[in-house]
């Protein structure tokens, strides 16, 4: 089944925080569609140009995808990696807990 993307408008308005996930710091950019569900997120490591910053950037453009393309965030949160007490094992998990408030 071919589903369409949902595209954001050229202008739209995105929130930024930061979060530390295994001693690492990293600045999320994020918009939300018109009906108030994550459309975009942006993510970059504090060292940038490193490898953790180009997987996560990477990372970020596929999480965007997946939301443009009809997947939810709750969705890819659940099927990321967790560790044994729920909480996020990897930095999307991390980011995305944070924007939905856990």
């Amino acid at each position: 089944m071919n589903v369409g993307r949902r595209r954001l408008p050229n202008r739209r308005n995105s929130t930024s925080l930061e979060i530390e996930h295994c001693s690492l710091r990293y600045t999320i950019s994020y918009s939300l569609f018109d009906d108030g569900s994550l459309a975009e997120c942006f993510i970059n490591n504090h060292k940038r140009n490193g490898a953790a910053d180009i997987a996560v950037r990477d990372a970020g453009i596929l999480l965007s995808f997946c939301l443009q393309y009809g997947c939810d965030a709750a969705t890819i949160a659940r099927a990321l990696s967790r560790n044994s007490d729920g909480s996020a094992s990897g930095v999307v998990a991390a980011v995305l807990d944070k924007i939905m408030g856990d």
